[in-house]
C-alpha cells in the first residue's frame, strides 16, 4: 500500500515542467503604485481647479449692455440679467441669460459675454417691423409674428392679413412683390389671404388687386408688367383690376358709367 502511493508521487514529481505548468493557478499582477499616482496626481489636478473656480467665481458687479434701445430699455435688460448674475462671474449661464433677454418684446437677438474681473455685457439687436398684422401685430423681416398686440403701431406699414397661423406665408409673400411694385412705381398698402386661400392686395392708390387662389406669382408679374401701365394715369378712377382671367383682366371703375374692361374667360370660376 505504501509502495503505491510513492510511486504516484514519484510520477507526479517526474512529469515534464511544461505539463505542471497547465496545472498552477494564473498570477495576477496588478501595479498598484503606478495606478496610485495617477489617481493622485487627478485628484490634486482637481482640487487645484477648484480651488481655483471658487477664488475667481466672484459675485456680478457690472452689468453692461449696447444696442439701439428704440423700443427696449437698458432697464428691462438688467432685469432679465439680474435674475441669473447671482450664480457669480463663472458660474452664470449664459445660454439661459441670452434665453431670457431674447423674450423681451422687440427683442431679436442677445449676446452675453464675460468681462474680467467681474462684469457681463450684454449686446441686443432689437425687432425691424415691416408689416402690421391684423389691428395691432407685428411681422418682422422672418415674417414672424412677434408682438401680438402692440401699443404702437407704426401708421406707414403695410397691413397684412390671413387665418391663424399663416402670417409667414402672407409675409413672404409681401415681401417678394414689395419690391417689383415699387418699381412700377406703386407700393402695396394691404396684403389679404382669405379662408378659401384668394389673395389680395391694396395699393396705396385705393386700387385692391384681385390675385385668385391659382398662379399668383405670375398674375402679379401681369399686373406690374402690363396692367400697371394701362392704368398708371387713371388710378384714381378705379376701385379694383381683376386678374383672375386666363388671358386679360377686369377693371371695376368708380363711375358706374365707365364700362368695365378684360376678358371673356376666366381661369378659375370659383373665385368668383
Amino acid at each position: 500500500m505504501n509502495f503505491n502511493l510513492s510511486l504516484r508521487r514519484n510520477r507526479f514529481k517526474n512529469r515534464p515542467k511544461a505539463e505542471m505548468a497547465r496545472w498552477q493557478w494564473p498570477k495576477l499582477t496588478v501595479e498598484w503604485r503606478k495606478y496610485g499616482k495617477r489617481a493622485g496626481l487627478v485628484a490634486f489636478t482637481l482640487a487645484v481647479l477648484a480651488g481655483l473656480v471658487l477664488a475667481l467665481d466672484r459675485p456680478v458687479r457690472t452689468i453692461s449692455m449696447d444696442g439701439s434701445f428704440q423700443r427696449v430699455s437698458p432697464g428691462q435688460i438688467e432685469k432679465a440679467v439680474a435674475a441669473y448674475a447671482h450664480a457669480g462671474f463663472l458660474s452664470a449661464d449664459l445660454d439661459a441669460i441670452e434665453n431670457a433677454v431674447e423674450g423681451i418684446p422687440w427683442v431679436d437677438r442677445a449676446r452675453v459675454q464675460r468681462r474680467w474681473p467681474n462684469s457681463l455685457h450684454v449686446t441686443v439687436v432689437e425687432q425691424t417691423a415691416v408689416a402690421r398684422w391684423g389691428d395691432s401685430g407685428l411681422l418682422n423681416t422672418r415674417g414672424q409674428l412677434f408682438v401680438r398686440s402692440a401699443t404702437h403701431v407704426p401708421a406707414e406699414l403695410p397691413r397684412l392679413s390671413g387665418p391663424e397661423g399663416t402670417e409667414s406665408q402672407v409675409a413672404q409673400r409681401y415681401l417678394s412683390a414689395q419690391g417689383r411694385v415699387l418699381e412700377a412705381g406703386m407700393r402695396i398698402a394691404a396684403v389679404r389671404l382669405d379662408e378659401r386661400g384668394a389673395w389680395e392686395m391694396d395699393l396705396d392708390s385705393g386700387v385692391t388687386v384681385r390675385l385668385g387662389r391659382r398662379d399668383v406669382d405670375e398674375r402679379i408679374d401681369r399686373f406690374i408688367r402690363t396692367v400697371s401701365q394701362v392704368i398708371s394715369h387713371r388710378m384714381s378712377e378705379i376701385t379694383y383690376v381683376d386678374m383672375r382671367y386666363s388671358n386679360g383682366f377686369a377693371i371695376g371703375w368708380r363711375s358706374t358709367q365707365t364700362p368695365a374692361t378684360g376678358s371673356p374667360e376666366r381661369s378659375d370660376d370659383s373665385e368668383a
